[in-house]
């Protein structure tokens, strides 16, 4: 019982700690501030070009290539959260810290170098580790210039930008083999 007693104790401890990271967005992050306004802009701005550009011949196989990208670089940066790697001062909602980059700029953006490289049959490694170096070495620097992005003890910027290889890796071989396994021998209806 010991051993539950402090677990309910570190919840207890991490939900004043959530706590305070709402108060802190209600002061500094809410729509009344530019910051907010800007991780607006980053998350709906991709969706609509995204809406506009992706190639709706192969909008599932994109799409669900889009989705790997969001789930493994959410959790890569919950892990990263947790381990007080990295985080994010500024938030659209307080309980989600980086649903701006998470789901819309960074699953977009590997979307359609994804779908570019189908399309003109073009080696998607080398373009998706352009793509990652970019945003490890130009955005995330940006990010950290501007105050949307902070970085704690020996983090780098060359761990985020492995840290982008390996979900460019996983969210392409994992679509490759649910390509492969793909037989359309039925109906959706």
């Amino acid at each position: 019982m010991d051993s539950l007693h402090e677990f309910d104790n570190i919840l207890y401890d991490r939900k004043e700690n959530t706590d305070s990271l709402i108060n802190y967005w209600v002061d500094y992050s809410n729509p009344l501030t530019w910051q907010f306004w800007i991780l607006i802009a980053i998350l709906l701005v991709p969706l609509i070009i995204l809406y506009f550009k992706i190639d709706r011949s192969k909008v599932f196989l994109i799409g669900f290539f889009g989705y790997n990208v969001h789930v493994f670089f959410t959790f890569i940066d919950i892990y990263g959260i947790n381990r007080g790697y990295w985080h994010y001062p500024y938030q659209v909602i307080p309980a989600l810290p980086s649903i701006s980059l998470d789901t819309s700029l960074v699953p977009v953006a590997f979307m359609l170098i994804y779908q570019w490289t189908l399309n003109n049959q073009k080696n998607y490694y080398i373009y998706a580790i352009i793509l990652a170096a970019i945003f490890a070495f130009i955005l995330k620097p940006i990010l950290v210039n501007i105050g949307l992005f902070r970085m704690y003890g020996n983090i780098n910027y060359f761990h985020l930008f492995i840290g982008y290889i390996i979900v460019l890796l996983i969210s392409k071989w994992i679509t490759w083999i649910f390509h492969k396994l793909y037989k359309p021998n039925f109906s959706a209806e």
